[in-house]
């Protein structure tokens, strides 16, 4: 299943339409090799706005429990 979110790192954010079944760091890889994505150190973890809880980047989106609409920012 197909889920927009936002993702917001430092002073960057972005739009995604993404596979729910993929790792959160999967995603902040690929727009940081693509060069998409100027952070230097990608963050463990994220703060969800709608759960307001920290959820894992070594967790897919799924097993986080993140759907569309969500935000997720960055926690260094």
């Amino acid at each position: 299943m197909f889920i927009t979110i936002s993702l917001a790192i430092e002073k960057e954010r972005f739009d995604l339409q993404i596979d729910s079944k993929q790792q959160i760091k999967d995603i902040l890889e690929v727009l940081n090799s693509s060069g998409k994505m100027s952070c230097a150190k990608i963050p463990d973890f994220f703060r969800s706005n709608i759960l307001q809880r920290a959820v894992s980047s070594y967790k897919t989106f799924e097993e986080e429990k993140i759907y569309s609409g969500d935000i997720l920012t960055a926690i260094f």
